[in-house]
């Protein structure tokens, strides 16, 4: 049988861009937290295995009853996004080889995306990132002056999950001079080539307070 994919959730973020309140993965959405909605997501693709979330360490005990129906290993995260990932790939069982990396976040991705990731990572890619073209036009600004517009045909926007070969994430977070919120990046520094797939538009990232609306909407829609 083909082995089981682990999956690290970083979710110590506090989010204040959606304004005063719990931190972001603790924030409702139609009356369940966003990390819920994530990981009852995650649960729901076949390929996925061990699940370890990095929680807020004043709220572990928290998130360790509201994942209680979810099989998940939770400890607590780090100061940054980084070391979160760090103190979850730890936890992670270490026979696991492929592990995917999931913002709590974009609690809406369809399972179909974290299957295609895990196809791509066991067809031999050390890894893997869901992609969609940039719709708007994008400028370079300096001060309050556009000194140049880039080519958006060659721009992709970046999702999660991404899924690296577990030695390649490892290696990447070993040799991190700082915090990032692109793992991906960590592994491009190495010299590793990243490969796409195809994102989707349901894994959007909620970071605003129209982005709950916008939630509230594709949950309406799939019900």
């Amino acid at each position: 049988m083909t082995r089981p994919v682990g999956v690290l959730v970083p979710a110590a973020g506090l989010g204040t861009r959606l304004g005063p309140g719990a931190p972001k993965a603790l924030r409702e959405l139609a009356g369940e937290p966003l990390l819920v909605h994530a990981v009852r997501g995650l649960r729901a693709a076949p390929s996925v295995g061990p699940v370890v979330v990095a929680a807020p360490a004043a709220d572990v005990t928290q998130v360790q009853a509201l994942l209680a129906p979810y099989d998940v290993v939770v400890v607590a995260g780090g100061a940054e996004r980084t070391d979160s990932v760090r103190l979850a790939l730890d936890a992670l069982d270490p026979a696991v080889a492929l592990v995917l990396v999931h913002d709590a976040a974009r609690c809406l991705t369809p399972p179909a995306l974290v299957e295609a990731v895990v196809a791509c990572l066991r067809e031999g890619a050390d890894a893997v990132v869901p992609v969609l073209r940039v719709a708007d036009t994008v400028k370079t600004v300096e001060g309050t002056t556009v000194v140049a517009t880039a080519d958006r045909s060659a721009l992709r926007a970046v999702q999660t999950p991404q899924g690296f070969r577990r030695d390649v994430l490892a290696r990447a977070h070993a040799a991190a001079a700082g915090s990032t919120t692109d793992d991906a990046g960590l592994v491009e520094a190495l010299g590793v080539p990243v490969t796409t797939v195809p994102g989707d538009e349901e894994a959007f990232k909620v970071t605003r307070p129209i982005d709950l609306l916008l939630a509230e909407a594709v949950l309406a829609g799939r019900r």
